[in-house]
């Protein structure tokens, strides 16, 4: 859920003067924000006001995964609904879910 924070919260870090600053929904905290809208439409402009710089490089690692798993084509258009779907379930819904046959890579020891 939205309201559901994530646990790997960013050290406090030194903000620069002037750095726009939001409520991010994922950490739950201000911390800082995107220089701009990072998608298109009513999406993009939500993630701006509400999603941080941090918790946008873990949808960045997030989405990879979804790329590769779902053999999506960035250049098509019913993968880039696919992934705004995935988009508003990760910030803004109950959390985006892994793909079914999903299986995480084994760890190297």
């Amino acid at each position: 859920m939205a309201e559901e924070k994530c646990n790997d919260a960013p050290a406090p870090t030194v903000v620069k003067p002037g750095t726009r600053m939001v409520k991010c929904v994922k950490f739950g905290k201000e911390l800082p924000g995107l220089e701009r809208p990072p998608w298109s439409g009513e999406l993009g402009q939500r993630i701006y006001e509400h999603v941080s710089q941090e918790a946008w490089k873990l949808w960045i690692e997030f989405s990879k995964m979804i790329m590769n798993e779902y053999r999506l084509n960035p250049l098509d258009p019913q993968s880039h609904k696919i992934m705004e779907e995935q988009m508003e379930k990760f910030f803004f819904g109950e959390g985006a879910q892994l793909p079914p046959d999903y299986v995480p890579p084994r760890q190297k020891q």
